[in-house]
């Protein structure tokens, strides 16, 4: 496969286990380049996807030495990005919760609408929580309505074509978003500038702990962080409002008459 010189995918990886290397391997059967930013694991992957990179152009693996977050990873692999000359990067987890197999897709979404972000929108099956499926539902309504219902049709999944630039640009003006608190507030605040969401359904497995599945996940410190994280931006939705408003009737008087 020819590499793009535009798009890359982007992984970031903390003590994932095993899985990691299943989830790099199908990434790199569906897109050229595949990039893997270590944040700080202590289970030995680094070493295994470094030799897996050393056989393979389109692989490239960073390893950070501290654990960070997953936003502080992903800033990361941005500035890298930025200066290969990147223009956007596709998201997504190291744990195998995403399909690979729509990675073209969401890269053809994005050279199609190259300043949207296309966003994945969760189709759970069996084995997701209830608890997680219920919660996301609160978060979802807390962006829509701190966006002025912006189009975002799921503020948690990972997997995602953001255009690299204005990401980074927005990272780097504040200290949040640097870990679970990255994928919701990203989504809000890229909105906020204007930025269009396209949603697309993407298929989200809940691996077991005997299939190999690895949850960072901790209910109360990442729920209150999410809550922080609310306070946060309802205070910039009220600051931004009126820009909010405004641009809504613009976009309502562009659009096509009946």
């Amino acid at each position: 496969m020819d590499p793009s010189s535009t798009h890359l995918v982007l992984i970031p990886s903390f003590n994932t286990g095993a899985r990691v290397y299943a989830t790099v391997l199908e990434a790199r059967h569906h897109w050229n380049p595949v990039w893997v930013v270590i944040d700080g694991s202590t289970d030995g992957t680094a070493e295994g996807l470094r030799k897996m990179a050393v056989d393979d152009a389109g692989l490239r693996v960073w390893v950070r030495p501290v654990n960070e977050g997953k936003g502080a990873a992903v800033l990361f692999g941005l500035g890298e990005a930025e200066e290969a000359g990147f223009t956007h990067v596709l998201t997504m987890d190291a744990d195998g919760q995403h399909p690979a197999g729509k990675i073209p897709e969401f890269m053809r979404a994005s050279q199609q609408n190259r300043d949207a972000m296309i966003l994945g929108s969760p189709e759970f099956d069996a084995s997701a929580p209830l608890i997680r499926v219920r919660g996301r539902k609160i978060s979802n309504w807390w962006a829509n309505l701190e966006t002025l219902h912006g189009g975002i049709g799921d503020s948690l999944c990972g997997f995602r074509v953001y255009p690299a630039g204005p990401l980074a640009a927005i990272m780097r003006r504040q200290r949040w978003m640097r870990r679970f608190d990255f994928d919701p507030e990203a989504v809000v605040r890229m909105s906020w500038r204007g930025v269009q969401a396209i949603n697309i359904g993407v298929p989200v497995r809940y691996f077991s702990a005997n299939e190999g599945g690895v949850s960072h996940f901790n209910y109360l410190r990442d729920n209150a962080l999410l809550s922080f994280m609310h306070v946060r931006l309802m205070t910039g939705f009220v600051l931004r409002l009126p820009q909010l408003v405004w641009r809504k009737i613009r976009k309502a008087g562009d659009s096509p008459k009946p």
